[in-house]
């Protein structure tokens, strides 16, 4: 089954030619089950990613290995290869033609479960390893840049963004763009990525900079859990399908209709968010346990 709908065709989804990426074609013998893109921008933004990760594994294994366990590379593979999935995999195409709840895996497994993944990956020292010491040194002495990323990573700004971006990408004209424009889809997943960073970058602390103790990252965890469950509750309790683009949609893949469709998102996306979320609340409220039984001592990194 080959995507057929009108966005396919302004996509460029020719059936005389083979699919090779975001914004390409796809034959039409091709099931929408195989689309997979071969973007080559962000394979490449990949492969930097982990070899850059795996140098500063490298270079901190060798003094300290205590500090940069084996453990730590499957867990950054993974997070790289979750957002790739999200992006490239057959499920992009699903998303923009056929499911909404396709949709919102693809936006949780971009923006929360893959982020999340690697920036464990590299917390403690090795985050201070990941880049190399002659493009470390320029960076840190960027003061503007420098300026602007604690900005940008003060909890009153990146919680507000967050939450902006979730919102916004959700209100029917913004939603059907994204799916109609494919440079607006791109920067709907730019801004997933930077707000994710952002919000796990807070609760992971992977630096140990401390911009929030250990009881304001548990709030801040508790918080956007609850934003996320009120915004699948939307859609969970809905009477009616929001997007049109789904509702105009002739074939119903799997045989589910819009609004069963739109009510699975809202579940996909309280699944995820319970299991990313939930893991992130234990390990900080077991650090915070911890922290009381030491007669008032810090809590440890975690």
């Amino acid at each position: 089954m080959a995507p057929t709908g009108p966005r396919a065709e302004r996509r460029g989804w020719a059936p005389e030619l083979p699919f090779i990426g975001m914004g390409t074609s796809i034959a039409a013998t091709e099931s929408v089950w195989t689309a997979w893109s071969l973007d080559p921008i962000l394979l490449a933004a990949a492969a930097v990613a982990i070899a850059l990760f795996l140098q500063g594994w490298r270079r901190l294994h060798r003094r300290r290995p205590d500090l940069a366990p084996w453990t730590r590379i499957p867990l950054f593979l993974a997070g790289v290869a979750i957002v790739l999935v999200g992006l490239l995999s057959p499920l992009d195409a699903i998303a923009e033609e056929y499911l909404q709840s396709a949709h919102m895996l693809q936006h949780v497994l971009v923006a929360d479960l893959g982020i999340a993944l690697a920036l464990v990956a590299v917390r403690g020292p090795l985050s201070m390893f990941f880049l190399p010491r002659d493009l470390l040194a320029p960076l840190a002495r960027a003061g503007r840049l420098r300026a602007t990323l604690s900005f940008l990573l003060r909890p009153t700004v990146a919680v507000p963004l967050w939450l902006t971006v979730l919102v916004a990408w959700h209100v029917p004209t913004l939603y059907e763009a994204a799916l109609e424009q494919p440079l607006v889809h791109r920067l709907e997943h730019l801004s997933f990525v930077v707000v994710g960073l952002l919000v796990w970058t807070l609760i992971v602390d992977p630096a140990g900079h401390g911009r929030l103790t250990v009881n304001g990252r548990i709030g801040l965890v508790v918080m956007l859990f609850f934003a996320g469950q009120l915004l699948a509750y939307a859609f969970v309790f809905s009477f009616e399908p929001y997007y049109d683009v789904y509702v105009e949609q002739d074939e119903r893949l799997l045989g589910l209709s819009a609004l069963t469709d739109q009510k699975l998102a809202g579940v996909v996306m309280m699944v995820e968010q319970l299991l990313t979320l939930g893991v992130a609340l234990a390990v900080l409220v077991r650090s915070a346990r911890r922290a009381r039984t030491s007669h008032g001592a810090t809590p440890e990194p975690v």
